[in-house]
């Protein structure tokens, strides 16, 4: 039995087989699968078995892939893309007929207007009609979505945005994939769907607070309105599709769509998910 991990060459993937193997998995036991497989050259020093899998050509078959192994599906981050390179991945686990396939999905994939979510909705329903045993996790917000915004504020003293007094119950990217190493690694786990979040919900002020204190000194929350911030995303040189883009991130917060607190994933990890000032205190 192996551990298949794709997209081990990111953050998430990366954290997930780093997560399995403090849990004492045997690195014979880790498939590490990514594009450019020189970037985890070092997992296979380490006697993790590492094989390139390109989301934009996988194979019908590879003699990694069993059906004894658990496989992770870490979703693509080519937005627009994702969808037809998940397939692939679904159909080359079917085809090898595997024990389980966990997917990292959005939160509330297939009852959302989340912006990000049609896709996570779409792939969600490829795994189901597949046939495989599956497991959702529906992960929220990571925390390091926000360090661009603290880079700004160390620069500009202010935190700008049109998400008006929404909440994000985020968490850092490793305790989600601690929760996947978890998830992975324990039975108990075929057909849930896990709502995955951090255990408090935060506001945008309060974001701008951690930040001056991070920082030591003041933080201001710069409160637009979304053509506001638009016009402001594009002066800074966003096109205009990601300036979009995040435009609508911060009306789903507006809308309370990134609050909800479910505690889902502070069971999975056996302990309360870290702070937001905890992980904000690393950036310095």
């Amino acid at each position: 039995m192996s551990y298949v991990v794709t997209g081990a060459t990111g953050p998430l993937g990366r954290g997930v087989v780093e997560s399995l193997l403090e849990r004492g998995v045997d690195p014979a036991e880790i498939v590490a699968t990514g594009r450019s497989v020189e970037k985890i050259a070092d997992l296979a020093e380490r006697g993790v078995r590492v094989e390139v899998l390109d989301f934009d050509d996988v194979p019908t078959s590879v003699p990694w892939l069993t059906a004894d192994d658990v496989v992770l599906l870490v979703s693509g981050s080519e937005v627009g893309r994702r969808v037809p390179q998940h397939t692939a991945v679904v159909e080359l686990a079917q085809r090898a007929g595997v024990r389980r396939l966990v997917y990292t999905s959005a939160p509330a994939a297939d009852d959302t207007t989340l912006v990000v979510a049609p896709e996570h909705a779409a792939t969600e329903a490829v795994v189901r009609a597949s046939g495989l045993p599956f497991t959702f996790l529906r992960n929220g917000w990571y925390t390091e979505n926000y360090q661009p915004t603290f880079d700004q504020a160390r620069a500009t003293g202010a935190v700008a945005g049109s998400a008006g007094d929404g909440r994000v119950a985020s968490a850092p990217r490793a305790d989600f994939a601690e929760a996947a190493a978890v998830v992975l690694s324990t039975d108990g786990h075929d057909g849930a769907v896990y709502e995955l979040s951090g255990d408090t919900a935060w506001d945008f002020d309060e974001l701008a607070s951690v930040f001056g204190n991070a920082l030591g000194s003041e933080v201001t929350y710069q409160r637009l309105t979304p053509e506001q911030h638009h016009a402001a995303l594009l002066e800074a040189d966003l096109d205009e599709g990601s300036a979009g883009f995040v435009v609508a991130l911060d009306q789903n917060a507006r809308d309370g769509l990134l609050a909800v607190t479910t505690g889902e994933l502070g069971k999975l990890l056996g302990r309360p998910t870290v702070p937001l000032a905890e992980t904000v205190s690393s950036w310095v």
